[in-house]
């Protein structure tokens, strides 16, 4: 049956999989939980199983007002789960990688332009900043293009002040942690970054040095202050105590800065977007841009950074412009 043996391999095969981060396991239990524990599927032997089973399902979803993205993602972990049932011997075939399957509604999505602040939005955000805690991170987020998780897992021994550069080596993320019997509870952890592209080398902007100094001072001054109640986990941004900031507490508080700037909310995210379209404004190789960003295929920033490019070709045709003089 369906939804017993999925609950047998989510928790007895997936969660404990070194390859598996409490985040993705997370969003795994959360998907069998809404979508499949109460679902027509769930009591669907195996072998009875058949796409257009799958399909009925999906198209009652999109009717009661489900989006296509989150069936999509259903089907992404039906089809994990599937393979693994083949690999048992318990179906011959996955049919959820069947051509007959439709997720309803979806549609191709063309390339739009992604969010960014303008030089006038990021002054704004400069002078709210002033005296603010979090000055160094979103500066040095503005600065350096790092995820928020990058920059909260960030350590002072991956911060080179003198040589202007940072090592991004890890990341933080506030994960439910979910137990074998179901228990949860909500951590902090610091985990791998995503794909090896994403280990990486980052310059800082020199104006940005006096910056770190002063903030490592302040730091030092809130160590002695905190005396034994002190964590000194060595993570540059933290709370007074050195505690890591909660990505929940640092959302909240961006969100205040916005506001206080009087600066339309957008995505902490629209930051990074922000980092790498100064740089293609400046005529920074794609390439460079790709490694910067630590994405792991030069197309993927091509493809984000679409809204840039039209302005370049321009720039690149007239660079000829001499052959029809």
């Amino acid at each position: 049956i369906i939804g017993p043996l999925m609950h047998t391999w989510l928790y007895e095969v997936v969660r404990v999989s070194d390859k598996i981060k409490p985040s993705t396991f997370e969003r795994y239990e959360g998907v069998y939980r809404n979508y499949i524990k109460d679902s027509p599927l769930y009591g669907i032997k195996l072998h009875n199983l058949k796409s257009i089973h799958i399909q009925r399902y999906y198209n009652t979803l999109y009717e009661n007002g489900k989006t296509s993205s989150q069936i999509k993602n259903l089907n992404k972990l039906l089809k994990k789960f599937f393979f693994y049932a083949v690999d048992e011997g318990y179906l011959l075939k996955n049919p959820c990688t069947s051509k007959s399957l439709t997720i309803p509604g979806e549609v191709t999505q063309e390339d739009t332009d992604i969010e960014i602040f303008n030089d006038e939005e990021i002054e704004a955000i400069k002078k709210a900043l002033e005296g603010h805690r979090l000055k160094p991170l979103i500066l040095l987020a503005l600065g350096t293009g790092l995820r928020q998780g990058e920059l909260l897992g960030l350590k002072w021994s991956n911060v080179d002040l003198k040589n202007k550069e940072i090592k991004v080596e890890q990341a933080i993320k506030a994960v439910t942690i979910i137990n074998s019997d179901g228990s949860r509870k909500y951590e902090i952890r610091e985990q791998p970054l995503k794909t090896k592209n994403s280990i990486r080398t980052v310059p800082i902007p020199s104006n940005l040095i006096p910056i770190l100094e002063k903030h490592a001072l302040k730091q030092k001054e809130e160590k002695l202050k905190a005396g034994p109640l002190y964590n000194d986990s060595n993570y540059v941004f933290t709370t007074a105590t050195g505690n890591p900031i909660d990505t929940r507490n640092l959302l909240r508080a961006y969100e205040r800065l916005l506001k206080k700037a009087g600066v339309s909310y957008r995505k902490f995210h629209t930051l990074r977007h922000t980092y790498a379209t100064k740089l293609f404004e400046k005529g920074v190789p794609l390439k460079t841009v790709q490694m910067l960003l630590g994405h792991s295929d030069i197309s993927v920033t091509a493809n984000i950074y679409t809204h840039v490019m039209p302005e370049k070709k321009i720039d690149a045709a007239e660079k000829i412009n001499d052959l029809f003089a």
